[in-house]
């Protein structure tokens, strides 16, 4: 496994998954840039901080399989499968997502993420089934 696979798999296993919150300074550079995971907004190292124990409370025993990646000298693009247990229903959930990575003096400097968060919303019941479907179809979510 490289290095920069590495370290994307500690970082999921350490602060997403470990609820390590301490360790978020370890993973990013100084004035890093994150996008994606709310459309139009920046994350920064505080907010993950807000967003980690949000998402730890609705899933229990998370784990993450990198699929696919690609690496050049500075950056990482992964194809990411999320599993886990819904806190609320019990049920297992999987969603997938990417994620694009520029590494600076071994941190994150940028990222770039897109996850399926329709279909992970659906699986812990805050959305109906089939939302994505509805929405085409006209039906508004109320």
């Amino acid at each position: 496994m490289s290095q920069k696979l590495q370290f994307l798999q500690e970082w999921y296993e350490t602060v997403w998954f470990g609820g390590n919150l301490d360790a978020i300074d370890q993973f990013f550079a100084p004035a890093s840039h994150v996008e994606g995971l709310m459309t139009g907004l920046e994350v920064s190292p505080q907010e993950f901080r807000e967003l980690i124990p949000a998402m730890l409370h609705l899933v229990a025993d998370p784990a993450v399989r990198i699929e696919r990646h690609f690496e050049t000298e500075d950056w990482l693009w992964a194809l990411i499968s999320v599993s886990g247990v819904s806190r609320q229903s019990l049920k297992p959930l999987a969603f997938s997502g990417q994620v694009a990575m520029r590494f600076s003096e071994g941190k994150i400097a940028e990222a770039f993420n897109h996850f399926d968060l329709i279909s992970f919303f659906e699986q812990i019941g805050a959305l109906p089934e089939y939302s994505m479907a509805l929405c085409f179809s006209g039906e508004q979510l109320s």
